[in-house]
């Protein structure tokens, strides 16, 4: 019986006195609401939430290459550096696999050896030849 009161109680808000209080007051001193927005469905939050956090990954992953940018370089060189020793040491070992084509390159390598100790090294004159000449090409390199 008493839940019956309070609920009538509560329930009862749309009296005709509440309104003619309502619609009398001097309603430009009150503060003023935005309009009602139309409710964000689930998708759109969801969307909007990973609008942001892409744009602040983005951000901070930017912030994060830029610190280090350095760092990456020299690591990438790196890398570089390895994967071009491991292929040049796979071909020749492809190279080495062929039957002819290591006494061969053997060979080769023996008639260019004594033809560069012959040519340059066993003078002074061309030794200063070549030191010469090794000295241009580092001003080409090195600027």
């Amino acid at each position: 019986m008493e839940t019956e009161v309070q609920q009538k109680q509560y329930n009862d808000v749309t009296s005709a006195e509440a309104v003619a209080a309502i619609e009398g007051s001097d309603n430009q001193n009150l503060a003023k609401l935005p309009p009602a927005q139309k409710p964000e469905s689930q998708f759109e939050l969801i969307t909007r939430e990973l609008a942001n956090f892409w744009q602040e990954l983005s951000q901070n992953f930017t912030k994060f290459f830029q610190a280090y940018k350095q760092v990456f370089i020299i690591l990438a060189w790196f890398l570089a550096a390895v994967v071009t020793a491991k292929i040049i040491l796979a071909l020749l070992d492809a190279i080495n696999d062929v039957p002819l084509a290591q006494p061969v390159l053997e060979l080769i390598g023996v008639i260019y050896t004594t033809w560069f100790v012959f040519r340059y090294l066993m003078k002074e004159s061309t030794r200063q030849e070549l030191a010469a000449e090794i000295n241009s090409i580092k001003k080409q390199i090195l600027g």
